[in-house]
């Protein structure tokens, strides 16, 4: 198969002074996009800034005789992402492509957790994701085409305590993933998801909770967490953004050298005109029985009502 190529292709990725996201960067960079590395150099918990991350990878991308423009503004703040899309037109006259992928991490029990550090959570991870798609939308309608691709992750189906705040939020995410690309579709617009596994700084003050739910070594630990360096999520990422990408509405969980489709099920069930609390009781293994199961479409949900 031939080379992913992205020359003229212009992508915005945010988060991508560090980490995952410098990742991303880079791999489109190498495979000929223009990118502009947005990051507001905050730390994990979204505190402080900096625009020395963001930098830093622009003049990485340089060096090698990419393209890239450095953008330190705030996804939280609505102005400021729109500043995001505003610095790839006035650099490079379009917009093709947007990886969002800035987010913080705060975890704590659930009733330490304030609501302002869910609210924090929701303003980086969802809105931040809902800023810059609106700020880039129109530019992708006027040219009928465009590639979103938004970061959520496993924590959102649950399993590992700590995580509400996050979890939640990329929860909210996975739903503007699934709802933009019924939407967009018509538009030219395909949108998608990565769930990635990776050792970031962001994972980091969380392993410990890891390494005690799963009974792991600190040694075990160690090499787990060298499994997952940040550039094994990017290859996944320039998939779902390359034109040729005909999938809207996944999610890739990716990370560890694989990938894979995450998506939920819907099981064959239970079908009764006169359904009670009882006979749902004495069917639940029925209920709960993965065989034959499907991942549900709209045009599932839609072909459902018609036949009321």
């Amino acid at each position: 198969m031939s080379e992913l190529r992205f020359d003229n292709r212009v992508a915005i990725v945010t988060g991508a002074g560090r980490g995952i996201g410098r990742s991303h960067a880079l791999l489109l960079a190498r495979k000929g996009a223009r990118v502009v590395v947005a990051d507001y150099g905050v730390g994990p918990d979204g505190k402080g800034t900096s625009s020395v991350p963001a930098d830093d990878v622009a003049q990485e991308i340089r060096d090698f005789g990419g393209d890239a423009v450095a953008c330190c503004a705030s996804v939280a703040d609505e102005g400021a992402a729109t500043s995001i899309v505003e610095t790839a037109i006035a650099a490079f006259g379009r917009l093709d492509i947007v990886v969002n992928n800035a987010g913080i991490h705060d975890p704590a029990s659930f009733d330490a957790l304030s609501i302002g550090q869910f609210r924090a959570m929701l303003d980086v991870h969802f809105f931040g994701a809902l800023y810059v798609i609106r700020a880039a939308w129109p530019h992708f309608r006027a040219a009928g085409y465009g590639r979103i691709v938004n970061t959520v992750s496993e924590a959102m189906l649950g399993g590992v305590s700590g995580l509400t705040s996050y979890a939640s939020a990329k929860g909210a995410v996975y739903g503007l993933t699934r709802n933009l690309a019924t939407e967009g579709l018509a538009e030219g617009i395909r949108v998608n998801a990565v769930a990635p596994r990776a050792y970031t700084r962001l994972s980091a003050d969380h392993c410990d909770n890891l390494s005690n739910l799963y009974g792991l070594s600190q040694e075990k630990m160690e090499r787990v967490n060298a499994s997952m360096p940040p550039e094994l999520c990017a290859p996944a990422v320039a998939y779902l953004a390359h034109e040729s990408c005909q999938l809207n509405g996944e999610v890739l969980q990716v990370g560890m050298g694989g990938v894979a489709r995450l998506a939920f099920i819907a099981t064959k069930g239970l079908r009764h005109a006169s359904l009670t609390a009882e006979s749902i009781a004495e069917s639940i293994d029925t209920v709960l029985d993965i065989d034959d199961a499907k991942v549900p479409s709209t045009d599932d949900i839609l072909s459902s009502l018609a036949a009321k």
